[in-house]
């Protein structure tokens, strides 16, 4: 599942083949419809100059670096947000390292050194509402100036709007920890998924019929819990297949682990999955996560999810 879109965590390692081409700057996180018009953007100069997209994102995400204590948040970690990107005209990302460092780094500096110096930029593409340097001391009025005077073109993204709604991240979080998956498809432009390896799990699926994989939800995003209609990724001679299924998201009340868990049941699948990296789309929400009497009910909720996942999946949803 890995993208082959260079991709380096310092400003200071920046290839000198990356130098000149169009920086398209920001979080970028689930790159949704307002990030690809900011990313088109800067494609449609890229090819105006014969020059390429660098794109500069930050990681972790700032908020985490301010914030430690916050849950877990990410609608993309980084090697899906680099695919996104490469789909979207990206030829190389600069993953800045986001430490105290650089947190530090004046917006004069962050300016002159990183944007100017490091990356040699021609132009600068970002949304309205980007700030920059310690203290978010820089915006794009700052940028502008900065621009004019050490030689480098800016454009300013207004804000892409969607029903008097500004397509945003955080529009989507809220949506999805409400199971509200179509919207959030609507938002992003394509289904939410989460990429993770699968791991060892107690195999307790199995003995009931529905054997799942156990996928890691890392930094993911932890959207309502319950139950999913999804369709499942898995890479096989270099492609992507995808299969429908059903997954649960929570913490098994019924069964006494309340760790939260994810587990996803590929329909008509046998295969052995176990260390691979699976990438799950959330389809559509079935229902909220229950308790249940013993294991002979929750056997039979089971098969009424996925008959219902798979009704959902054959319309086309």
């Amino acid at each position: 599942m890995s993208t082959t879109v260079p991709i380096v965590d310092d400003w200071h390692a920046v290839p000198q083949s990356w130098r000149g081409g169009v920086v398209a700057m920001g979080n970028f996180d689930g790159v949704h419809r307002g990030h690809q018009m900011l990313l088109a953007k800067a494609a449609a100069l890229a090819r105006a100059d014969r020059a390429a997209v660098v794109a500069l994102t930050f990681e972790p995400h700032p908020r985490s670096f301010f914030v430690p204590d916050t849950g877990p948040f990410r609608l993309t970690l980084l090697p899906a947000k680099a695919r996104l990107l490469a789909a979207h005209g990206v030829g190389a990302v600069l993953a800045q390292r986001f430490d105290a460092a650089f947190a530090a780094l004046p917006a004069d500096s962050f300016v002159r050194d990183v944007l100017a110096g490091g990356l040699g930029a021609r132009h600068v593409v970002c949304g309205y509402d980007f700030t920059f340097g310690t203290r978010r001391g820089g915006n794009v009025e700052r940028l502008r100036e900065f621009g004019a005077s050490l030689g480098f073109g800016v454009e300013v993204l207004d804000p892409v709007m969607r029903e008097g709604e500004i397509y945003s991240s955080t529009g989507i979080r809220e949506a999805l920890r409400l199971g509200m998956v179509s919207e959030a498809a609507d938002l992003l432009g394509r289904p939410w998924e989460i990429e993770g390896p699968v791991e060892e799990g107690d195999r307790r699926g199995r003995t009931i019929g529905f054997p799942t994989a156990n996928v890691a939800l890392g930094a993911h995003l932890r959207p309502r819990f319950g139950v999913y209609a999804v369709r499942a990724g898995v890479e096989e001679n270099g492609d992507v297949v995808w299969r429908d299924g059903v997954a649960n998201l929570g913490r098994r009340p019924t069964i006494g682990k309340l760790v939260e868990n994810f587990e996803v049941h590929l329909f008509d699948y046998a295969g052995d999955l176990y260390g691979r990296t699976l990438r799950t789309q959330f389809i559509e929400f079935v229902r909220p996560e229950m308790k249940f009497a013993g294991l002979d009910a929750l056997k039979a909720q089971i098969a009424a999810d996925a008959a219902a996942a798979r009704k959902i999946l054959a319309n086309g949803r």
